[in-house]
Parts: C-alpha cells; sequence; structure tokens
C-alpha cells in the first residue's frame, strides 16, 4: 500500500515539474524570438528586452489590483504598451545611432543604459502604487488567480498555445505576404532593399514593435508562475539570451528550438541536480545557460539552426558503413 502510494506522489511530482518546465520554456520562447527579431533587423543585442516582461507583469498588476479584473485581460494591453516603448526606443534611439554609424559595441551599451532607465521607471511606479494604493507591488504572485481549464491551470495551456500560434503566425508572415518577404528582404541585404524601393525603416519600426509585443505578452503571464518584481527582466535576460544564442540568433525558428530547450534545461536539470547533490544547487541555476551559451559558441557559433545536420548525418552513416 505504501509502495503503491509512494509510486502516485513521484508521478505527481514528475508531472508538475513537467507543466513548469513546459510553462517557462514557453514564455522563454516568446521572449527569445523577440530578441532574435531585434537582432536580425538591427544587429541590436538588446539587453534591455528583458525589461519588457517587467512592464507586461506590472500592466498585469494593474489590471488584477486597481482594475479588478481577470489576470488574462492584461494580455490585450501588454502586448500594445510594450511595442509602442520597443518602437520609441528605435525610432527615438537606435535609428539615429545606426545612421551615425554606431558600432554593436556602441549599441550594445545604448540597451544597457536604456534597461536602467526603464528599470528606474518601474520601481517609481512600484512606488507610487504601494505608497497611493497600498498594493505590494514587489514580489507579487499571482498564481491564485489563475483559472483552470480541462482540470489543469490556465496557464499550462495557455501559455504553450500563445508560443505555438506566435510561431505559426511569423511563420505565414514571413512566407505569405509581401511584408514577410520585404522583411526577409531587409534582413539579407538592407541596402539592396532599399535600392529596389523596400521601405527599410517601416519593416525595421514593424520588427521591434513585434518583439517588444512578444517581450510583454511573455511578462503579462510571468506572475502567474512566479513572483514579479522591478528587476525580473534583468534576472531573465540570461536565459533569453542563451535560447537565442543555442537555438540560432540568425534564426526565429532557431529561437524557439534554443527557448524549449534551456527553459527545459533549466526546470528538469536544476530539479535533478537538486536531487542529486542537494537543495544547495538551487540559487545556482542561472550557471545553467551560461554553460549553454559558451558551449554553444565554441562548438557551434552559429547555433543549432546553423549546424548542417545533413553532412553530419551524412557522416554518421558513412562511418556506420565502414
Amino acid at each position: 500500500m505504501f509502495f503503491v502510494f509512494f509510486l502516485k506522489e513521484e508521478n505527481m511530482i514528475d508531472i508538475v515539474l513537467l507543466s513548469r518546465a513546459l510553462i517557462f520554456s514557453s514564455l522563454l520562447t516568446l521572449l527569445s524570438i523577440g530578441l532574435t527579431l531585434t537582432y536580425l533587423t538591427t544587429k541590436v543585442p538588446n539587453f534591455a528586452h528583458g525589461t519588457f516582461a517587467a512592464v507586461g507583469a506590472y500592466i498585469m498588476l494593474t489590471t488584477v489590483k486597481l482594475w479588478h479584473a481577470n489576470p488574462y485581460q492584461s494580455l490585450l494591453l501588454a502586448p500594445i504598451i510594450c511595442g509602442l516603448i520597443a518602437l520609441a526606443q528605435y525610432l527615438i534611439v537606435f535609428r539615429q545611432l545606426i545612421r551615425r554609424g554606431a558600432t554593436i559595441v556602441a549599441l550594445m551599451i545604448t540597451t544597457l543604459a536604456m534597461e536602467f532607465i526603464l528599470l528606474a521607471i518601474i520601481n517609481i511606479y512600484a512606488d507610487y502604487l504601494s505608497r497611493v494604493f497600498k498594493i505590494r507591488s514587489r514580489y507579487f504572485l499571482f498564481s491564485s488567480y489563475d483559472i483552470r481549464i480541462a482540470g489543469q491551470r490556465g496557464l499550462l495551456i495557455i501559455a504553450p498555445i500563445l508560443a505555438a500560434t506566435t510561431v505559426i503566425s511569423l511563420y505565414l508572415i514571413l512566407t505569405k505576404t509581401r511584408f514577410g518577404v520585404a522583411m526577409r528582404a531587409a534582413i539579407e541585404d538592407s541596402s539592396l532593399a532599399s535600392v529596389i524601393g523596400i521601405n527599410v525603416n517601416m519593416v525595421y519600426s514593424v520588427a521591434w514593435f513585434i518583439a517588444g509585443a512578444l517581450g510583454g505578452l511573455s511578462g503579462a503571464l510571468l506572475p502567474l508562475w512566479f513572483p514579479g518584481n522591478p528587476d525580473m527582466g534583468s534576472r531573465i535576460i540570461v536565459s533569453v539570451f542563451a535560447a537565442s544564442t543555442v537555438g540560432g540568433i540568425y534564426s526565429i525558428y532557431g529561437a524557439v528550438l534554443g527557448g524549449f530547450l534551456i527553459g527545459l534545461a533549466e526546470v528538469l536539470g536544476t530539479s535533478s541536480l537538486a536531487i542529486m547533490l542537494g537543495p544547495w544547487v538551487i540559487p545556482y541555476r542561472p550557471l545553467i545557460p551560461l554553460i549553454a551559451i559558451v558551449v554553444t559558441l565554441l562548438l557551434a557559433p552559429s547555433g543549432l539552426a546553423g549546424v548542417n545536420w545533413q553532412k553530419i548525418a551524412a557522416s554518421i552513416r558513412k562511418s556506420i558503413s565502414k
């Protein structure tokens, strides 16, 4: 009897762990797609990208605590606001720097400055909510506000659906629309695209808006999974860069692959190490994406999407046949 109970309890733990891994992977994928989009278009490694998630989280806080609405209603507002913030960043700051011939290093430093500016604004807003409305505006968690779908928590269903819908929508846009063709042309060769009449600035503006919107969409769901805080974007940005790097910073579909690989590796890997070595390893979870970045840059600098898998498969078949 005890053995049966132990097995059932162990299976329940595995299911919960897999659920958490799937949720985190889906939300990480949304963020990594956005980061890859900004890099593909303007070659800007945007270290402020994680801050869009923090903005989305505080939009959810406002929706739930001030407007007393369902947390999922923030999904309508967060992508728009974060998309506009990202668009403003590009139009006001990065487009001007790119026109003046700024180097990648200069652009990267600028993204760090933008992150600190946004972080300061979020902290000011958090203080305003706590002092004026007496709302807990730091380390807030809304898992108890989640809905139930088919006996499961709503986030477990909605997060993967949003990730899948985003990937399918981007695929259709990039392959089936004139704008998608224009975007791919601008990514391949912006000078040539301008010569043939493509409005490159418009393409880049839309790409930045989409990137910010995806960051806000992911961030609006994050407080349903782990505590929201002004610095949550800074804490998750390492995982976002790892996902884009492992999958391939030059491929949107690689960002999807990297998002799920890093998400699963962080959640399942940390849990496995904690079981084997003890709970003291849990605070060192950020080492997993950092190690993944280093290993990928050493073995496959272009990421998994840039590896010639057909050549590798052919080499393996050739060696086996011998």
